[in-house]
């Protein structure tokens, strides 16, 4: 994948063909260090007509993707996100975060740990998803509302040092509200869409400042690493 950096380290300029130089541009400067990784248009749409990110990703959104899981020791991810997405267990542990508790469909058959829920006392699935995916695997975190702070600290319990997430939209408002949140890795892919569809985030306002690090270009597609101050 041949990419020129706008931001980033000298050198960064050159054919990508290794995964490994993709990892060094996308390695965490310390840990625990959680990320929150989407894609969007130009015009904001963070969906394709589809309503799934994978209506508007390409290549190099791909690439960088792939990067981030092998880098992850977990993925979090709302449960809503992951059931329109169609996920399945992945290489590294889910953690899906559900006030409803509902595991999707596609995740109920994982492996024994491969899926995690974090959801609230006040959750009608809890019961449910304790028989699903075992007592061990449901972290009720909140009453009424995930805790997202107290989250953070049970994936670090866990030993868990390179957290990814992949939103959705709420989820990522969230854990910004929460103040939970080092780093946004953003694709901005050259297309417009217009309608109606979701941002990146969604929810009540937040307000938070973000420094570039890193802003690569492969075809028109801007491949961005946002430090969250």
């Amino acid at each position: 994948m041949a990419v020129r950096a706008l931001i980033g380290p000298e050198g960064s300029s050159r054919d990508l063909t290794d995964d490994d130089d993709l990892a060094r541009l996308y390695a965490a400067p310390r840990t625990p260090w959680l990320r929150v990784n989407m894609v969007s248009t130009l015009d904001g749409a963070a969906t394709g007509s589809d309503g799934r990110s994978g209506g508007i990703n390409d290549d190099a959104d791909h690439r960088v993707f792939d990067t981030l899981r092998r880098l992850a020791d977990c993925i979090v991810v709302g449960a809503g996100t992951a059931r329109a997405e169609g996920y399945r267990p992945a290489r590294a542990p889910l953690v899906l975060v559900s006030r409803s508790g509902e595991v999707p469909e596609l995740l109920r058959g994982a492996e024994p740990g491969r899926v995690r829920l974090a959801t609230t006392v006040t959750s009608p699935g809890l019961a449910e998803a304790r028989d699903v995916l075992g007592d061990e695997h449901v972290w009720v975190l909140g009453t009424e509302t995930v805790d997202l702070v107290a989250l953070r600290e049970r994936l670090a319990a866990q030993g868990w040092r390179e957290l990814l997430s992949e939103g959705g939209p709420g989820l990522l408002r969230d854990l910004l509200a929460a103040g939970v949140v080092d780093e946004l890795c953003l694709t901005t892919v050259p297309r417009l869409l217009a309608g109606t569809g979701p941002r990146i985030t969604a929810g009540e306002p937040v307000d938070v400042r973000l420094e570039p690090t890193l802003l690569l270009e492969h075809e028109g597609t801007l491949l961005g690493r946002w430090r969250v101050h």
